[in-house]
């Protein structure tokens, strides 16, 4: 099974190139929407997160309200690590979870998005990795742009998360967004042959087909064993 890794930054990017796997066929598993999923009310990590930043997260319906907690969290290393510990346990479980259902199902490829691949070192389980990048300033107007917000609150959130040149130095392929939409479409298509190129062996073993392949090869091997011992 070949686990391609998909990160960026805010506002990179990475969301459309995200779609652009799902349109051609390759489940992706999303953290920031198990990252949702794992913040609703009444889970165990919505519990953890309310009594460590009290109710004034919530909004009126008892849900947390997103936007409140990044205001408080981004400008604030000491309590987004706060937030980051308490999440990470549910998910991690369930980014395997998804991984998991996939495999049963008999995919080969899958790409993981994590915004926060390198951060929380999944970026050993995945091969290749590949990069959104774009350069400071466009990542900073167009975040301002989408988000209506100022540009201290922009720049707060961009400097909570790893720089996009350092991501780009770790990664096996990038994905230069900051042209237009057509230009990276057309650079999408050189990462995805790229990503659906034959599995190695390795990869192929560890795919479901090849974890039943070579059970099929144990239970020849065990059958013929026992042929020979009973002639």
């Amino acid at each position: 099974m070949r686990i391609v890794g998909l990160t960026g930054g805010i506002a990179s990017g990475k969301s459309t190139v995200s779609s652009m796997f799902k349109y051609n066929h390759i489940p992706v598993v999303d953290a920031d929407v198990i990252a949702r999923d794992v913040l609703k009310k009444g889970t165990g990590g919505y519990k953890k997160v309310v009594a460590a930043f009290g109710p004034d997260i919530l909004q009126d319906d008892g849900q947390v309200d997103r936007l409140k907690l990044g205001r408080i969290v981004f400008p604030d290393a000491s309590k987004r690590q706060l937030l980051n510990r308490l999440l990470a346990p549910y998910i991690t479980s369930g980014i395997f979870l998804e991984i998991l259902k996939l495999w049963i199902e008999g995919h080969k490829i899958i790409v993981l998005d994590i915004p926060l691949l390198f951060e929380a070192k999944m970026d050993k389980w995945t091969k290749p990795i590949v990069v959104v990048w774009v350069d400071p300033e466009t990542q900073l107007q167009r975040l301002i742009e989408r988000d209506n917000s100022t540009e201290e609150d922009a720049r707060n959130r961009i400097n909570a998360q790893m720089s996009l040149d350092l991501k780009r130095s770790q990664a096996d392929m990038v994905l230069d967004n900051t042209g237009s939409l057509q230009d990276l479409e057309e650079r999408f298509r050189e990462v995805l042959s790229q990503v659906k190129r034959p599995l190695t062996w390795t990869e192929f073993w560890l795919s479901r087909d090849g974890a039943l392949s070579a059970l099929l090869g144990v239970i020849i091997v065990v059958l013929g064993g026992k042929k020979i011992f009973t002639d």
